[in-house]
Protein backbone atom coordinates (compact mmCIF):
# COMPACT_ATOMS: atom_id res chain seq x y z
CA UNK A 1 0.00 0.00 0.00
CA UNK A 2 1.35 3.41 -0.98
CA UNK A 3 0.50 6.50 1.08
CA UNK A 4 1.06 9.96 -0.37
CA UNK A 5 1.19 12.83 2.10
CA UNK A 6 0.87 16.41 0.87
CA UNK A 7 2.06 18.96 3.41
CA UNK A 8 1.95 22.78 3.08
CA UNK A 9 4.78 23.17 5.59
CA UNK A 10 7.38 20.83 7.21
CA UNK A 11 5.85 21.37 10.66
CA UNK A 12 2.39 20.35 9.51
CA UNK A 13 3.85 17.33 7.77
CA UNK A 14 5.54 16.20 11.00
CA UNK A 15 2.29 16.66 12.90
CA UNK A 16 0.35 14.64 10.32
CA UNK A 17 2.87 11.80 10.42
CA UNK A 18 2.61 11.67 14.22
CA UNK A 19 -1.17 11.45 13.97
CA UNK A 20 -1.02 8.65 11.37
CA UNK A 21 1.33 6.60 13.54
CA UNK A 22 -0.83 7.13 16.58
CA UNK A 23 -3.91 5.66 14.92
CA UNK A 24 -2.28 2.23 15.04
CA UNK A 25 -3.51 1.46 18.56
CA UNK A 26 -3.73 -1.87 20.36
CA UNK A 27 -4.40 -3.02 23.95
CA UNK A 28 -1.69 -2.37 26.54
CA UNK A 29 0.58 -5.17 27.69
CA UNK A 30 0.39 -6.62 31.18
CA UNK A 31 3.77 -5.54 32.61
CA UNK A 32 6.79 -3.32 32.08
CA UNK A 33 8.67 -3.88 28.84
CA UNK A 34 10.94 -2.12 26.36
CA UNK A 35 8.89 -0.39 23.64
CA UNK A 36 5.70 -0.95 25.62
CA UNK A 37 3.88 1.62 23.48
CA UNK A 38 5.19 0.36 20.13
CA UNK A 39 1.69 -0.55 18.97
CA UNK A 40 -0.59 1.54 21.16
CA UNK A 41 1.28 4.85 20.83
CA UNK A 42 4.46 4.47 18.74
CA UNK A 43 5.35 8.17 18.95
CA UNK A 44 5.07 8.37 22.75
CA UNK A 45 8.79 8.46 23.55
CA UNK A 46 9.50 10.86 20.66
CA UNK A 47 6.86 13.27 21.92
CA UNK A 48 8.28 13.24 25.45
CA UNK A 49 11.83 13.66 24.15
CA UNK A 50 10.84 16.64 22.00
CA UNK A 51 9.09 18.30 24.92
CA UNK A 52 12.16 17.88 27.12
CA UNK A 53 14.45 19.22 24.39
CA UNK A 54 12.23 22.22 23.74
CA UNK A 55 11.89 23.13 27.42
CA UNK A 56 15.62 22.65 28.08
CA UNK A 57 16.59 24.92 25.20
CA UNK A 58 14.78 27.83 26.84
CA UNK A 59 15.53 26.91 30.46
CA UNK A 60 18.85 25.13 31.10
CA UNK A 61 17.77 24.19 34.63
CA UNK A 62 15.03 21.86 33.33
CA UNK A 63 17.18 18.67 33.14
CA UNK A 64 18.13 18.95 36.81
CA UNK A 65 14.52 19.64 37.78
CA UNK A 66 13.25 16.59 35.89
CA UNK A 67 15.82 14.32 37.54
CA UNK A 68 14.91 15.60 41.01
CA UNK A 69 11.22 15.18 40.24
CA UNK A 70 11.82 11.51 39.40
CA UNK A 71 13.70 10.88 42.64
CA UNK A 72 10.98 12.46 44.75
CA UNK A 73 8.33 10.48 42.90
CA UNK A 74 9.98 7.05 43.03
CA UNK A 75 11.18 7.24 46.63
CA UNK A 76 7.64 7.94 47.89
CA UNK A 77 4.95 5.38 46.96
CA UNK A 78 7.11 4.13 44.09
CA UNK A 79 7.36 5.43 40.51
CA UNK A 80 3.66 6.16 40.09
CA UNK A 81 3.46 9.93 39.49
CA UNK A 82 1.93 10.43 42.93
CA UNK A 83 4.14 13.50 43.37
CA UNK A 84 2.25 15.22 40.54
CA UNK A 85 -1.16 15.12 42.20
CA UNK A 86 -2.39 18.47 43.45
CA UNK A 87 -4.52 19.12 46.51
CA UNK A 88 -4.37 19.61 50.25
CA UNK A 89 -2.34 16.93 51.99
CA UNK A 90 -0.75 15.53 48.83
CA UNK A 91 2.98 14.83 48.41
CA UNK A 92 3.27 17.89 46.23
CA UNK A 93 1.96 20.11 49.05
CA UNK A 94 4.64 19.02 51.53
CA UNK A 95 7.27 21.72 52.23
CA UNK A 96 10.01 19.31 51.14
CA UNK A 97 8.48 19.29 47.64
CA UNK A 98 7.55 22.94 47.22
CA UNK A 99 10.85 23.65 45.45
CA UNK A 100 10.34 20.87 42.89
CA UNK A 101 10.12 21.91 39.25
CA UNK A 102 9.60 20.47 35.80
CA UNK A 103 5.86 19.96 36.21
CA UNK A 104 5.06 22.05 33.14
CA UNK A 105 7.17 19.75 30.94
CA UNK A 106 5.28 16.69 32.13
CA UNK A 107 1.91 18.43 31.72
CA UNK A 108 2.78 19.61 28.20
CA UNK A 109 3.83 16.13 27.12
CA UNK A 110 0.65 14.65 28.61
CA UNK A 111 -1.59 17.12 26.76
CA UNK A 112 -0.02 16.22 23.43
CA UNK A 113 -0.16 12.51 24.16
CA UNK A 114 -3.84 12.76 25.07
CA UNK A 115 -4.49 14.21 21.61
CA UNK A 116 -2.63 11.48 19.74
CA UNK A 117 -3.14 8.53 22.10
CA UNK A 118 -6.03 9.20 24.51
CA UNK A 119 -5.91 7.39 27.87
CA UNK A 120 -2.88 5.35 26.82
CA UNK A 121 0.39 6.77 28.20
CA UNK A 122 0.72 7.09 31.97
CA UNK A 123 2.07 10.15 33.75
CA UNK A 124 4.43 7.81 35.63
CA UNK A 125 6.03 6.76 32.35
CA UNK A 126 6.28 10.36 31.20
CA UNK A 127 8.17 11.28 34.40
CA UNK A 128 10.60 8.39 33.93
CA UNK A 129 11.14 9.03 30.22
CA UNK A 130 11.57 12.78 30.73
CA UNK A 131 14.23 12.23 33.41
CA UNK A 132 16.07 9.78 31.17
CA UNK A 133 15.93 12.13 28.18
CA UNK A 134 17.02 15.09 30.31
CA UNK A 135 20.59 13.80 30.30
CA UNK A 136 20.81 12.21 26.86
CA UNK A 137 23.83 13.05 24.73
CA UNK A 138 22.61 12.67 21.15
CA UNK A 139 20.10 15.22 19.99
CA UNK A 140 19.59 14.94 16.26
CA UNK A 141 18.48 18.55 15.70
CA UNK A 142 21.51 19.89 17.54
CA UNK A 143 23.77 17.66 15.47
CA UNK A 144 22.20 18.91 12.23
CA UNK A 145 22.52 22.56 13.24
CA UNK A 146 26.16 22.17 14.25
CA UNK A 147 26.90 20.20 11.09
CA UNK A 148 25.42 22.97 8.94
CA UNK A 149 27.50 25.56 10.78
CA UNK A 150 30.60 23.46 10.25
CA UNK A 151 29.90 23.23 6.52
CA UNK A 152 29.42 27.00 6.29
CA UNK A 153 32.69 27.61 8.11
CA UNK A 154 34.50 25.18 5.82
CA UNK A 155 33.10 26.99 2.78
CA UNK A 156 34.02 30.34 4.37
CA UNK A 157 30.83 31.74 2.96
CA UNK A 158 27.23 32.29 3.87
CA UNK A 159 24.13 31.31 1.99
CA UNK A 160 21.62 34.11 1.55
CA UNK A 161 18.33 33.33 3.23
CA UNK A 162 19.73 30.44 5.28
CA UNK A 163 19.17 30.98 8.98
CA UNK A 164 21.10 28.56 11.14
CA UNK A 165 20.26 28.36 14.81
CA UNK A 166 22.76 26.65 17.07
CA UNK A 167 21.24 25.04 20.14
CA UNK A 168 23.85 24.00 22.67
CA UNK A 169 23.34 20.76 24.55
CA UNK A 170 22.17 21.22 28.11
CA UNK A 171 23.34 17.86 29.32
CA UNK A 172 25.45 15.11 27.78
CA UNK A 173 24.77 11.82 29.54
CA UNK A 174 24.27 8.34 28.13
CA UNK A 175 21.33 7.32 25.94
CA UNK A 176 19.60 4.03 26.70
CA UNK A 177 16.20 2.37 26.70
CA UNK A 178 14.04 1.89 29.77
CA UNK A 179 10.97 -0.32 30.16
CA UNK A 180 7.58 1.37 30.24
CA UNK A 181 4.08 0.31 31.18
CA UNK A 182 3.78 1.95 34.61
CA UNK A 183 0.36 2.88 35.90
CA UNK A 184 -0.45 6.05 37.80
CA UNK A 185 -1.06 5.80 41.52
CA UNK A 186 -4.23 7.00 43.20
CA UNK A 187 -2.68 7.71 46.63
CA UNK A 188 -0.60 10.79 47.44
CA UNK A 189 -0.04 11.58 51.11
CA UNK A 190 2.23 14.35 52.41
CA UNK A 191 2.79 12.34 55.58
CA UNK A 192 4.82 9.83 53.54
CA UNK A 193 7.31 12.34 52.15
CA UNK A 194 9.84 13.26 54.86
CA UNK A 195 10.68 9.71 55.92
CA UNK A 196 11.25 8.60 52.33
CA UNK A 197 13.52 11.20 50.76
CA UNK A 198 17.17 12.01 51.34
CA UNK A 199 17.89 15.10 53.40
CA UNK A 200 21.03 16.99 52.39
CA UNK A 201 22.35 16.71 55.95
CA UNK A 202 22.05 12.89 56.05
CA UNK A 203 24.91 10.78 57.34
CA UNK A 204 26.17 7.77 55.41
CA UNK A 205 24.29 5.40 57.72
CA UNK A 206 21.02 7.27 57.15
CA UNK A 207 21.45 7.23 53.38
CA UNK A 208 22.36 3.55 53.26
CA UNK A 209 19.33 2.68 55.34
CA UNK A 210 16.99 4.64 53.06
CA UNK A 211 18.47 3.34 49.81
CA UNK A 212 18.39 -0.25 51.05
CA UNK A 213 14.71 0.14 51.91
CA UNK A 214 14.12 0.95 48.23
CA UNK A 215 16.08 -2.07 47.00
CA UNK A 216 19.10 0.04 46.06
CA UNK A 217 22.68 -0.88 46.86
CA UNK A 218 25.64 1.12 48.11
CA UNK A 219 26.89 1.33 44.53
CA UNK A 220 23.49 2.70 43.46
CA UNK A 221 23.81 5.33 46.20
CA UNK A 222 27.15 6.57 44.88
CA UNK A 223 26.01 6.41 41.27
CA UNK A 224 22.64 8.11 41.65
CA UNK A 225 24.22 10.87 43.74
CA UNK A 226 25.88 11.78 40.45
CA UNK A 227 22.59 13.44 39.51
CA UNK A 228 24.02 16.41 41.40
CA UNK A 229 26.34 17.01 38.47
CA UNK A 230 23.52 19.18 37.08
CA UNK A 231 20.80 21.30 38.66
CA UNK A 232 20.69 23.98 41.31
CA UNK A 233 20.10 24.13 45.06
CA UNK A 234 18.59 26.71 47.36
CA UNK A 235 20.95 28.32 49.84
CA UNK A 236 19.12 26.87 52.83
CA UNK A 237 19.84 23.34 51.57
CA UNK A 238 23.47 23.61 52.71
CA UNK A 239 23.27 26.36 55.34
CA UNK A 240 24.00 23.81 58.06
CA UNK A 241 27.64 23.84 56.92
CA UNK A 242 28.00 27.43 58.13
CA UNK A 243 27.15 29.41 61.23
CA UNK A 244 26.47 33.08 61.83
CA UNK A 245 28.86 35.06 64.04
CA UNK A 246 27.97 37.94 66.36
CA UNK A 247 28.27 40.43 63.48
CA UNK A 248 25.82 38.52 61.31
CA UNK A 249 28.48 37.10 59.01
CA UNK A 250 28.71 33.44 58.02
CA UNK A 251 31.69 31.32 59.00
CA UNK A 252 32.58 27.81 57.92
CA UNK A 253 32.06 25.10 60.53
CA UNK A 254 32.27 22.05 58.24
CA UNK A 255 35.98 21.33 57.87
CA UNK A 256 35.36 18.79 55.12
CA UNK A 257 34.59 21.64 52.70
CA UNK A 258 37.33 23.33 50.65
CA UNK A 259 37.97 26.82 52.08
CA UNK A 260 38.02 28.61 48.74
CA UNK A 261 34.81 26.91 47.65
CA UNK A 262 33.22 27.72 51.02
CA UNK A 263 34.04 31.42 50.56
CA UNK A 264 32.42 31.35 47.12
CA UNK A 265 29.28 29.84 48.61
CA UNK A 266 29.15 32.40 51.42
CA UNK A 267 29.52 35.18 48.85
CA UNK A 268 26.67 33.80 46.75
CA UNK A 269 24.51 32.99 49.77
CA UNK A 270 25.26 35.65 52.40
CA UNK A 271 23.38 35.84 55.67
CA UNK A 272 19.80 36.90 55.05
CA UNK A 273 19.69 35.65 51.45
CA UNK A 274 16.32 35.32 49.80
CA UNK A 275 14.67 31.92 50.15
CA UNK A 276 14.57 31.73 46.35
CA UNK A 277 18.34 32.26 45.95
CA UNK A 278 20.07 29.29 44.29
CA UNK A 279 23.56 28.11 43.37
CA UNK A 280 24.73 25.44 40.94
CA UNK A 281 25.17 21.95 42.35
CA UNK A 282 28.32 21.62 40.25
CA UNK A 283 30.47 24.77 40.32
CA UNK A 284 32.49 23.70 37.27
CA UNK A 285 30.22 22.27 34.53
CA UNK A 286 26.77 23.04 35.87
CA UNK A 287 24.79 22.24 32.72
CA UNK A 288 26.71 19.18 31.55
CA UNK A 289 25.86 15.68 32.69
CA UNK A 290 29.39 14.36 33.21
CA UNK A 291 31.67 12.99 35.93
CA UNK A 292 32.74 16.42 37.19
CA UNK A 293 30.63 15.91 40.33
CA UNK A 294 33.01 13.16 41.48
CA UNK A 295 36.07 15.24 40.59
CA UNK A 296 34.57 17.99 42.74
CA UNK A 297 34.14 15.55 45.63
CA UNK A 298 37.82 14.61 45.50
CA UNK A 299 38.59 18.33 45.71
CA UNK A 300 36.27 18.66 48.73
CA UNK A 301 33.74 20.68 46.75
CA UNK A 302 30.60 18.68 47.41
CA UNK A 303 27.75 21.15 47.93
CA UNK A 304 25.81 19.10 50.47
CA UNK A 305 26.94 17.23 53.56
CA UNK A 306 25.36 14.15 51.96
CA UNK A 307 27.75 14.66 49.02
CA UNK A 308 30.90 15.10 51.09
CA UNK A 309 30.39 11.91 53.10
CA UNK A 310 30.73 9.87 49.91
CA UNK A 311 34.42 10.68 49.62
CA UNK A 312 35.07 10.60 53.36
CA UNK A 313 33.64 7.13 53.96
CA UNK A 314 35.92 4.21 53.06
CA UNK A 315 32.93 2.20 51.86
CA UNK A 316 32.30 4.63 49.01
CA UNK A 317 35.49 6.61 48.46
CA UNK A 318 37.00 4.09 46.02
CA UNK A 319 33.90 4.22 43.82
CA UNK A 320 33.96 8.02 43.86
CA UNK A 321 37.57 7.95 42.70
CA UNK A 322 36.78 5.42 39.96
CA UNK A 323 34.00 7.62 38.58
CA UNK A 324 36.20 10.72 38.80
CA UNK A 325 38.91 8.98 36.78
CA UNK A 326 36.68 7.45 34.11
CA UNK A 327 33.47 9.06 32.89
CA UNK A 328 32.43 6.00 30.89
CA UNK A 329 32.56 3.88 34.05
CA UNK A 330 30.16 6.34 35.65
CA UNK A 331 27.88 6.31 32.59
CA UNK A 332 27.71 2.52 32.56
CA UNK A 333 26.85 2.45 36.23
CA UNK A 334 24.31 5.25 35.74
CA UNK A 335 22.39 3.16 33.20
CA UNK A 336 22.12 0.23 35.61
CA UNK A 337 21.21 2.29 38.67
CA UNK A 338 18.75 4.47 36.77
CA UNK A 339 16.91 1.36 35.60
CA UNK A 340 16.65 0.15 39.19
CA UNK A 341 15.47 3.58 40.36
CA UNK A 342 12.70 3.75 37.77
CA UNK A 343 11.30 0.35 38.73
CA UNK A 344 10.88 1.06 42.46
CA UNK A 345 7.36 0.17 43.55
CA UNK A 346 5.86 0.43 40.06
CA UNK A 347 2.17 -0.25 39.59
CA UNK A 348 0.92 -2.21 36.60
CA UNK A 349 -2.42 -3.45 35.29
CA UNK A 350 -5.27 -2.79 37.74
CA UNK A 351 -2.89 -1.58 40.49
CA UNK A 352 -3.18 1.91 39.04
CA UNK A 353 -4.77 3.95 36.29
CA UNK A 354 -3.96 6.07 33.25
CA UNK A 355 -4.77 9.62 34.29
CA UNK A 356 -6.29 12.03 31.82
CA UNK A 357 -4.56 14.87 33.66
CA UNK A 358 -1.33 14.33 35.57
CA UNK A 359 -2.40 16.72 38.33
CA UNK A 360 -5.59 14.90 39.26
CA UNK A 361 -6.71 11.30 39.66
CA UNK A 362 -9.52 10.16 37.37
Amino acid sequence: MKITVSCPTPNRCTLLILVLFSFAASPLHASLSINFYASSCPTAELIVSNMVRSASSSDPTIPGKLLRLLFHDCFVEGCDASVLLQGNGTERSDPANTSLGGFSVIDSAKRVLEIFCPETVSCADIVALAARDAVVTVKSLIFIFILLCHICLQMKSSVEGLNIVVVFEQAGGPAFEIPTGRRDGRISDAANVRSNIVDTSFTMIEMIRLFNSKGLSLDDLVTLSGAHTIGVAHCNAFSDRFQMDSKGNLTLIDTSLDNTYAKELMKKCPSGSSASKTVNNDPETSFAFDNQYYINLLGHKGLFQSDSVLVEDERTSARVEAFANDQETFFQSWRDSFLKLTTIGVKTDDEGEIRQSCSFAN
